[in-house]
């Protein structure tokens, strides 16, 4: 799960994890997402201990991708466009800690991107609201449970995936045509 020698890792917490992963899954130079949690104080935390909230984490994707392809600014456009920045502890009908917005970074530059790409947003009042996106330094990832991942490849006909995930996935179809994988 580690990054390969000429890969980088990025990890961002955008609300349900299953649209972040199949999200990120659509884009050229993305070799591997990897559905978990991260922010909390729990070790090893389980999806039920998460989704009470009280362990505090995040749900999460751990991304490995080849900077060569897809740099992390593409990256963070990608988030920004695929979930609600504006909202803290909520995307859509899912409320709670674990469903908020952040960004953990893995190096000092991607600090300094993801705080400068959040400071253009606000700047240019993109949201009509102010964007609350944390920014964190990287604490231990844990993978989430086998049946979370790949979870909506797997699952397309469930309601939960057509009516919350193929949407998201349409406009990164639309919208970022350019970064999709061949």
């Amino acid at each position: 799960m580690e990054a390969e020698k000429n890969s980088e890792i990025a990890i961002f917490a955008g609300g349900c994890f299953w649209c972040t992963e199949a999200v990120f899954l659509q884009l050229e130079g993305v070799e591997s997402v990897f559905p978990g949690y991260i922010g909390g104080k729990e070790a090893n935390p389980t999806y039920e201990e998460v989704c009470s909230g009280y362990s505090g984490h995040a749900e999460a994707v751990k991304i490995v991708f080849d900077p060569k392809k897809i740099n992390f600014e593409d990256l963070i456009e990608v988030f920004f466009a695929t979930h609600d920045p504006t909202t803290i502890n909520r995307q859509g009908a899912d409320v709670g800690s674990q469903y908020r917005s952040e960004i953990f970074y893995t190096t000092e530059n991607q600090m300094i991107k993801a705080k400068s790409y959040i400071e253009n947003l606000n700047n240019q009042n993109t949201f009509g609201k102010k964007v609350v996106t944390k920014i964190s330094s990287a604490t231990q990832f844990f993978v989430a449970e086998n049946y979370h991942q790949n979870y909506y490849n797997q699952n397309k006909d469930k309601s939960y995936c057509s009516y919350m995930i193929t949407p998201k996935i349409e406009k990164v179809k639309k919208e970022f045509k350019e970064k999709l994988k061949k």
